[in-house]
């Protein structure tokens, strides 16, 4: 199955959520529906809506809980970009300009704050108190990673091992809960619940990582900002963790140099993705990857064989996919 049909497998509940988000983006303060909106039709993937839709299917969950739910996890996502974009300076979000470049950084945050309430307003509607408990754990946790990641900027001494506790914290811990909350939604054994939140946090893992190679190797049209944005940022992603393990005396010099610097040029940034392909960091991340995103299906195994067991299949493939 293609990532194509699994978007399909759920289209109409799709449009549904398309709805509600443009619903309840809505406020009596302009300005926040007018960036409300500017975010509405900068679109995005509906990823983690998707993963939430399609788990509510292979949970066998009946109902329509799941939609405002799917809302809300767009709604804390989007939330994070905004205030992401703030704290990295950014420019470009998604091929357009970033929100804080049009409206300055003090509205991006007050709707990044604003998306949140909205989320956790969502939560308490739906009245499940489980539910309420895995956003607030999982808002805390995406809070924790971004600080984390703000402490290892710019040092090229950040370890794999931390490294990946950002990687959950950040991006991976939404993923778990996309999946986890269906299973709260059904109702399910324990066992069935745990493994829908492991593979959230395996797929939600292989995407960041996934990002951290596009990064290094994508057109500026392909990923919507600046090729090298982390470095420029200092974030230190994996592709560049592991090809300065590798790298000889002179080259983790050059890298220690450009990290610090505060003015990085091409010219530097040649250089450091020339090391990253000669020390096969791209290579050592998509493997590390592809791992994650094997456990992942191997998760599936519990539940019953259905299209929608597939679609979820194959939406953890496509997050290898995108590099090529």
């Amino acid at each position: 199955m293609s990532i194509q049909q699994a978007f399909d497998l759920v289209r109409d509940e799709l449009k549904m959520v398309e709805e509600k988000f443009r619903e309840n983006i809505s406020s009596d303060v302009y300005l926040i529906t007018k960036i409300g909106e500017y975010i509405l039709r900068s679109g995005g993937k509906r990823f983690r809506p998707l993963m939430l839709l399609l788990s509510s299917r292979v949970a066998g969950y009946k109902g329509e809980r799941h939609i405002p739910l799917a809302v809300m996890v767009e709604f804390i996502h989007t939330a994070t970009l905004l205030h992401d974009d703030v704290v990295d300076n950014a420019k470009i979000r998604r091929g357009a300009e970033s929100a804080n470049l049009v409206w300055g950084n003090g509205p991006s945050i007050l709707v990044g704050d604003y998306l949140l309430s909205r989320a956790f307003e969502l939560a308490v509607n739906d009245g499940d108190m489980n539910i309420l408990k895995t956003l607030s754990r999982t808002t805390t946790r995406m809070a924790e990673g971004e600080m984390l990641q703000i402490l290892r900027r710019s040092n090229i001494h950040t370890t794999e091992e931390e490294h990946l506790k950002i990687v959950a914290g950040k991006t991976a811990v939404l993923f778990s809960a996309s999946c986890r909350i269906p299973a709260i939604l059904a109702s399910l054994p324990p066992e069935k619940e745990k493994a829908l939140e492991t593979y959230g946090m395996e797929v939600g893992t292989a995407f960041q990582l996934m990002d951290d190679c596009l990064d290094y190797t994508s057109r500026d049209e392909v990923i919507g900002k600046a090729r090298g944005s982390d470095i420029r940022e200092g974030k230190i992603t994996m592709p560049l963790i592991a090809a300065y393990g590798k790298s000889d005396a002179p080259e983790k010099k050059l890298i220690e140099a450009v990290v610090k610097s505060d003015g990085i040029t091409d010219s530097d940034m040649e250089e450091i993705f020339a090391i990253i392909k000669k020390r096969k960091g791209i290579e050592y991340t998509l493997g590390f990857a592809a791992k994650r995103v094997e456990n992942a299906k191997k998760q599936l195994d519990i539940f019953e064989p259905t299209p929608e067991r597939a679609a979820l299949s194959a939406a953890a493939d496509f997050v290898i996919e995108r590099i090529s």
